[in-house]
């Protein structure tokens, strides 16, 4: 393998954001040593105090990959370590622990592929304001519209080549359903590596845009009359790349799928709750789980607990033996949304959950009362809504940690209070003189 003149000891805290120390060539052997130190209390949900041990980042030898946009420097991806041991806090070493427990249990890997959507933006005319890099668009639904995709061009294939240079495998590159609106596909892999690509992705995406000019947003929903971004995941399982136990021709109802994966889905099913606290991690990510809003005329994410076909209105879309989880958005950690989705499953399988019915109409057209009769429930509207939920489930407080879920619901909950506090100007603008 290349040297580098530097290297990048980088992890993420509790909200995917990486985080990283600048480790000259010559000393990176420590990184696979004792690790890089940081102070544990100077990273947000590490559950750590100003007066603890070092938070030591200590590196997977077998995630070292080139960093293009930074002369001669590689990026080497850390699990936290405490006191010589792996920290319950740390993001990457809760997603190892969950996958472990899938491999002993089924004794399969699980896989997982992540579609990032994000937005393009450029300056404003006034400071702090931002508007779309494609700012001539005026197309109500302009997802794959050409003309755009073509007039940032020059940044999506920098990126796409960065990627590449790191092994990982760009296959499609689309314009998406909102104004300014991406997506960049990577093929999948295991679970683990998917989350490592996924971080690896944000990073080259909002370094690269800087040189551009351009802010690389993975905001869920920064536009209201324009759809979100979404991280949908898509899921399967095997005992190498290419098996598939989720799939099954046979399936007696035509969806391709196994009892694995339908227990495996059940399992979502019955935690959609709870998940959705880690799936839609922020407050602005309630603004893209509705049912219209959008100019395009679909938000393309759910708000009910329902899975279908190739359904893109419900909980869980079955593509053909696999599933796709459509309710994470772009502001999630994808190392706890792996943890958190295995669990679910796991659960499902060892119970042996049925999912229920599939559900092929359009769920935003249906009323409560059609909802009601099909046994659909709703997912929650609010982060405090779906933080109460994920308290409450006693599946994924065991499986991310009673400790860790603690510090995760204190975190977000101070993000919710915070921002309640806050008040926006068309709010201001309805009643300042409406009384």
């Amino acid at each position: 393998m290349a040297e580098f003149d530097y290297y990048l000891a980088q992890f993420v805290d509790i909200h995917g954001r990486p985080k990283a120390k600048l480790v000259p060539g010559k000393h990176k052997e420590t990184i696979f040593g004792a690790g890089a130190g940081f102070a544990g209390f100077a990273i947000a949900g590490m559950g750590m105090g100003p007066h603890g041990r070092e938070f030591m980042a200590v590196g997977d030898r077998d995630s070292i990959r080139p960093v293009s946009w930074m002369t001669s420097t590689a990026s080497v991806t850390c699990d936290g370590h405490v006191g010589g041991k792996p920290h319950a806090f740390d993001s990457r070493v809760i997603a190892k622990k969950a996958l472990a427990d899938f491999r002993e249990v089924t004794g399969l890997e699980f896989f997982t592929g992540l579609e990032p959507e994000f937005f393009l933006l450029k300056p404003g005319a006034t400071a702090g304001s931002w508007v779309v890099a494609t700012e001539s668009e005026s197309l109500d639904k302009p997802c794959y519209d050409f003309r755009h995709l073509s007039s940032v061009s020059d940044f999506l294939m920098e990126l796409c080549a960065a990627l590449g240079s790191a092994g990982i495998d760009v296959y499609q590159i689309d314009h998406e359903d909102a104004n300014g609106q991406f997506e960049m596909n990577f093929t999948y892999a295991d679970g683990l590596r998917t989350a490592d690509n996924l971080t690896y992705f944000k990073m080259a995406s909002q370094a690269i845009a800087r040189k551009h000019g351009l802010l690389c947003s993975f905001m869920p929903k920064p536009f209201a009359e324009r759809s979100g971004s979404g991280l949908h995941m898509h899921m399967s399982a095997g005992r190498q790349f290419g098996d598939n136990a989720f799939e099954d021709e046979s399936d007696p109802r035509g969806m391709g799928l196994s009892q694995m994966a339908y227990h495996f889905l059940g399992g979502l099913v019955a935690h959609a709750p709870g998940l959705t606290a880690i799936a839609a991690p922020c407050v602005n990510s309630y603004r893209r789980l509705v049912s219209r809003g959008s100019r395009s005329g679909a938000t393309w994410a759910p708000i009910n607990i329902a899975w279908g076909d190739n359904n893109r209105t419900a909980f869980v879309r079955i593509p053909g033996g696999r599933l796709e989880l459509r309710v994470p958005d772009a502001s999630a950690n994808p190392y706890l949304l792996t943890a958190a989705i295995v669990h679910a499953g796991l659960d499902g399988i060892q119970r042996k959950l049925n999912p229920g019915p599939p559900c092929n109409e359009n769920l935003y057209q249906l009323s409560l009362a059609e909802l009601a009769a099909r046994g659909i429930k709703r997912l929650p509207a609010s982060l405090p809504d779906a933080l109460d939920a994920l308290e409450a489930d006693q599946t994924l407080c065991e499986g991310l940690g009673a400790d860790f879920v603690a510090a995760f619901t204190e975190i977000k909950r101070a993000e919710c209070d915070e921002l309640l506090l806050m008040v926006p100007p068309a709010e201001f603008r309805r009643y300042v003189d409406f009384f």
